[in-house]
């Protein structure tokens, strides 16, 4: 039965992944490439100089995705607030900047996977607040910010499931 409970909940995070636009998934697979270490991102997602400046800049803005798995703020205090959601902001920010993420639920999707089930609560305030910084377009930011909904924003608790799927490159040929 415990079989049964963990297939349909993968079932339903490839049904999340498939409805985001391609344009997400590219996004979300090469940065599970940079952040996880999976693959050499600039060999398999670099088209053009823009791209590999892009995959240049995220790999210097994941710098802190190693101590951030580390930290577990206090969700009732703010001592280690700073440290935490500052870092994590910043990475938000330059994740959202690059346009491939255009939803909380992308964003969400992404940074559960590079942080771990037990960062779900700090996600809605990170995506929010990275989402209103003037480095963000104002029509994106729109976009963005019109993206997360009232349940998402306010939820009461979050799942500590850590997820099952983990979308990557697939070549065509073995597709």
């Amino acid at each position: 039965m415990e079989y049964a409970g963990t297939a349909s909940l993968t079932i339903s995070e490839l049904r999340e992944f498939a409805s985001f636009t391609p344009s997400e998934q590219r996004y979300i697979r090469r940065s599970l490439d940079v952040g996880l270490g999976r693959q050499d991102a600039f060999k398999l997602w670099g088209r053009n100089a823009g791209e590999m400046a892009s995959i240049r800049g995220q790999y210097e803005s994941y710098r802190d995705l190693q101590a951030l798995r580390g930290q577990r703020p206090d969700e009732y205090g703010f001592a280690d607030l700073d440290p935490f959601m500052g870092k994590l902001v910043r990475m938000a920010a330059y994740d959202l900047a690059q346009g491939g993420l255009a939803s909380f639920s992308a964003f969400r999707f992404l940074y559960e996977r590079l942080l771990g089930a037990w960062a779900r609560p700090w996600l809605p305030g990170a995506f929010c607040g990275a989402a209103a910084l003037p480095q963000i377009r104002p029509d994106w930011r729109k976009t963005l910010l019109h993206s997360i909904s009232e349940a998402a924003a306010t939820a009461p608790g979050w799942s500590a499931r850590e997820p099952g799927f983990y979308p990557e490159w697939i070549e065509l040929e073995a597709a």
